[in-house]
């Protein structure tokens, strides 16, 4: 089976504890990330096989109830997102510079996998929620048509539903803006 991710964001902090703890609890999957992201809001990411991912985030959103704002599955996510996530990449040559905002923060992982899949860009960051109001975004670099190409992935897909906030595109970033990135 390949990796897969699930994601699920509640508007409660304890019920988003207890949700994290059946979902891994319900299947065999890791958890990577559970924590509030904003004021009200608690997010869970756990990754395993597709099925045990879809079996978890089943019973996340059973349990969230009515605390659930959203939930996603990404089948076989590419292993950049899980990095970036982190905060764990290591970019050796920054090009031109990509940037998304998302409504949501679990859009904004999405959005990373669908610009990683459409295009040659490596992430630099995917950063969730804290200190956003609840947005996300990522940064992402490569050739100029590759960021473009990437980016406009993302618009084709998740702009339809109104969860790109915004982008942009910078060819050749100032070397101050590089440092401050990175």
């Amino acid at each position: 089976m390949k990796k897969a991710i699930g994601l699920v964001e509640l508007k409660s902090t304890p019920i988003g504890i207890q949700t994290a703890d059946e979902m891994v609890k319900s299947a065999n999957v890791e958890l990577v990330l559970a924590n509030p992201v904003c004021p009200g809001k608690y997010m869970i990411v756990v990754s395993g096989d597709v099925g045990a991912v879809k079996n978890s985030v089943e019973r996340g959103k059973l349990i969230a109830d009515i605390f659930l704002v959203e939930s996603h599955i990404i089948n076989n996510v590419d292993p950049q997102v899980l990095v970036a996530i982190a905060g764990a990449t290591d970019v050796k040559d920054l090009k031109s510079i990509g940037a998304i905002e998302t409504i949501s923060a679990l859009t904004i992982i999405k959005a990373a996998d669908i610009a990683v899949k459409a295009s040659n860009v490596q992430l630099i960051e995917v950063r969730i929620a804290k200190g956003l109001g609840g947005k996300g975004f990522l940064i992402m670099t490569g050739e100029i048509s590759s960021v473009k190409s990437a980016i406009k992935s993302c618009e084709n897909e998740l702009a339809k539903l109104g969860q790109i906030t915004s982008t942009s595109v910078i060819a050749s970033p100032h070397k101050s803006l590089l440092e401050k990135i990175m």
